[in-house]
């Protein structure tokens, strides 16, 4: 047998332990121990391996982050396998304007849809295979397109195709797939302040806010994405499904596995039709809404099939768009145990406090809607947010008397006031449970030590320069800081400066909040905050803030979580470095393209509140409101003194959360109150202020199933099936999604509407009694 040479050694790495599913945990010693001499590279899925089991003979679960390491990724590489090849970057540009084009238009959309990694991972996998029996080359199966060996025809057609050509199309195709922030920025200013940057500027404003975070990213590598554990959760679906289409093809398991993949996929993919389409009653079955469909509490609390319907508690969901990670959901296949604990904690307050808000008339909740995101008059109508402006753009405190100050639901309000405690819950919880391990992991860096396996096995690959990352964020800053002078912004360059070292500050927390228990802190409040406090009075410079302070921080996470992705499937770094380069600026110039297109030929549309069916201007219209509520009223409606002075001051309160939790841990550190992802049971405060909230109830189930139950008693069947049933589930969603919305859902420019029936009534899908 193989054996592993690559795993630390030392006792300090010994007794630190991180556990993946429970933060920290004592059996990171046992977990390493277990490892040495035992083959673990190329039996990763096999039924019975020594690195698997216990002391009892049996199969030990999944716990520590050196578990998913060595027992559910595999170790296994091939440095020989071509992937700088025509295949690569045909497929990759190819399904990358595929992505920016189709992510695009979906933000343009009533329904919020995105483009989904593992729908462009099986399309690049199915069209992949595809070529290697057109394209000619000495690789070719068959003999009549067969060419000579030579560099040139290897270049076109190596032979099958591989994991290094498949992974790097992916992040080309990904990177790309993401409807750039900037683009946010340019429609607001074309729809509503009548700016439209001439063509130059607004490339290089795109190219230089999408680049700015992979610049900032690349430098913080080696605590971000190097280090063991670093997992990021949401990458094991991908990652495993890349193993099972691609390693150990002749082992009968692995034939086994990839026929579990193609039928849950094919199952997943034909169910789907019935809650999205045909009978959306599926979305969210409720007993008690079914029993009762006249009261307006019972719609508020157990209803949800609908948008910002009602809290759906204890419904039943059928509709894994909403179940799964693709409608998003937190990811209940993958995302650890403590942190969808902490999540439906959050949950259960947030129901209680929605409820008690709203029957005592806080904030005058009872004369706005249940659950809604928009502004709204003291007497429940829509707020003319333009009408407070001068012609500059800016608030004119005459107008503002005269309209009067906006006000938001209540619901909305806490959501507000949660997120914001999630951000200070992020930056204390960071810095008391991870503090030392980043101090560790960057000495260690700088030492040239190896602690990791995965990281062990890239080292025969050259690695990216550090000068490399640092042009390309001087590059990026030199873009910026010209193009908000040309573009009129209203941002003076010490507020770009001051917005990048907000971003860089609050990169390391949000970066290993998100890498460790797979919750994704969201930060944009908090640099609208900044924004507004340091320059008042203009809604458009406020996204200009928000662009280089919060899109540098969504960039590099994006790129870190890319780079992880890589090492977990040893993909050489230079190669990740171009195609994530390449693809956020082909992404960032089909996106500007679209966007002009889809505005000048719908600007009415994308401008009425309601919209139509097939176009909408809601992700715009949030956008702008939110600008103009910080930029403008900031510094009236959210001082200490002001209608919603709490929810700046709720980060300073989110600060305070973990302490409790860290003091109780080191004095009674077997209940596992470091258990506790502080930021996430936060977060989970105003989780159901938007949206259909009706799969909560089930989501919550099904991870107690697979993170609880399957991971503790049927350890071999959650390590060889579980995140690939997921991967399945999720890629097959995605499909019907994208082939309903062209097919049916107006996409393609007309909508077909099926009959309704008992399953697909008129109201509600649940049979809530409709409130608005």
């Amino acid at each position: 047998m193989a054996t592993i040479d690559v795993l630390p050694k030392d006792e300090a790495n010994l007794e630190r332990g991180n556990s993946y599913y429970d933060e920290k945990n004592s059996s990171g010693k046992e977990s390493l121990n277990a490892v040495d001499d035992v083959d673990v590279a190329g039996g990763i899925y096999e039924d019975v391996r020594i690195i698997d089991m216990g002391s009892d003979g049996k199969e030990r679960p999944i716990e520590t982050d050196i578990d998913v390491a060595t027992r559910l990724i595999s170790l296994e590489d091939d440095p020989t396998l071509p992937c700088w090849t025509f295949r690569m970057w045909f497929l990759g540009i190819g399904l990358s304007c595929f992505g920016a084009v189709l992510g695009q238009i979906f933000y343009f959309r009533p329904q919020t849809i995105f483009v989904s990694q593992l729908f462009l991972q099986i399309i690049a996998f199915v069209m992949g295979v595809g070529l290697e029996s057109i394209l000619p080359g000495p690789g070719n199966p068959y003999p009549s397109l067969q060419t000579k060996d030579t560099a040139f025809w290897r270049f076109f057609n190596h032979g099958p195709f591989n994991l290094k050509e498949h992974v790097a199309i992916t992040i080309l195709s990904t990177t790309a797939a993401e409807s750039a922030l900037a683009i946010s920025v340019f429609a607001a200013d074309d729809l509503y302040y009548h700016i439209e940057p001439n063509i130059a500027i607004g490339i290089f404003t795109l190219i230089g806010s999408q680049l700015l975070g992979y610049g900032l990213g690349g430098m913080m590598r080696a605590f971000l994405v190097y280090p063991t554990y670093i997992v990021y959760p949401s990458l094991l679906p991908t990652v495993q499904l890349f193993d099972a289409l691609h390693r150990g093809k002749k082992i009968f398991m692995q034939k086994k596995r990839v026929k579990f993949f193609w039928g849950a996929f094919i199952a997943i993919f034909i169910w789907e039709w019935f809650p999205e389409y045909i009978a959306p009653l599926l979305t969210g079955i409720s007993i008690f809404c079914l029993a009762d469909q006249r009261s307006a509490w019972v719609s508020r609390i157990f209803g949800g099939a609908a948008g910002n319907e009602g809290l759906g508690l204890f419904a039943l969901s059928l509709d894994w768009n909403y179940v799964g990670s693709g409608g998003g959901s937190l990811g209940a296949l993958f995302t650890p145990f403590s942190t969808q604990i902490s999540l439906y904690v959050g949950v259960l307050i947030c129901i209680i406090s929605f409820c008690a808000a709203y029957a005592t008339n806080t904030w005058e909740g009872q004369t706005f809607p249940w659950l809604s995101q928009a502004l709204f008059t003291n007497n429940g109508s829509d707020y003319d947010q333009l009408a407070i402006l001068d012609d500059n753009f800016r608030l004119d405190p005459s107008k503002l008397d005269e309209q009067g100050l906006p006000w938001f639901a209540s619901s909305q309000v806490l959501s507000k006031i949660s997120t914001n405690m999630s951000i200070g819950a992020v930056i204390m919880h960071v810095i008391l449970w991870y503090g030392k391990d980043i101090y560790k992991a960057i000495q260690e860096y700088r030492q040239g030590e190896t602690t990791d396996p995965h990281y062990a096995k890239m080292k025969v690959y050259k690695e990216v320069p550090m000068w490399w990352y640092g042009l390309v964020f001087i590059g990026s800053l030199a873009m910026a800081m010209a193009t908000i002078y040309t573009g009129h912004s209203g941002l003076p360059w010490w507020g770009l400066i001051v917005a990048i070292i907000f971003a860089a500050i609050f990169l390391p927390f949000v970066a290993l909040v998100y890498a460790i228990t797979g919750f994704n802190p969201d930060i944009q409040n908090l640099i609208q905050i900044l924004g507004a406090a340091l320059v008042p009075g203009s809604p458009q410079t406020n996204m200009y803030f928000t662009l280089y302070g919060y899109n540098t921080v969504l960039q590099a996470r994006g790129l870190i979580r890319d780079l992880k992705m890589g090492q977990y499937t040893k993909l050489p770094p230079r190669l990740t470095f171009t195609v994530q380069s390449v693809g956020a600026v082909v992404g960032g110039l089909l996106n500007y393209v679209i966007m002009k297109v889809v505005i000048n030929a719908h600007r009415e549309i994308l401008l009425d509140v309601q919209g139509s069916n097939v176009w909408s201007g809601q992700q715009v219209q949030t956008f702008n409101a939110d600008a103009v509520t910080w930029g403008a009223l900031g510094n009236i409606i959210y001082t200490p003194n002001g209608r919603y002075g709490l929810v700046p001051l709720s980060i300073l309160i989110g600060l305070g959360v973990p302490i409790p939790f860290f003091i109780l841990h080191k004095f009674f550190p077997k209940w596992h109150f470091d258990a506790v992802i502080t930021p996430m049971l936060c977060w989970g405060l105003g989780y159901l202020s938007v949206g259909i909230n009706s799969s909560v109830f089930t989501t919550f189930c099904l991870a107690v199933f697979s993170q609880y139950y399957l991971r503790k008693y049927r350890p071999g069947w959650f390590r060889k099936y579980n995140f690939l049933l997921s991967a399945a589930l999720d890629g097959g969603t995605q499909v019907m999604v994208f082939v309903y919305t062209f097919a049916v859902g107006g996409g393609s420019g007309k909508v077909v509407n099926f009959p309704n029936w008992a399953l697909n009534p008129a109201g509600n899908p649940d049979y809530c009694l409709r409130l608005t």
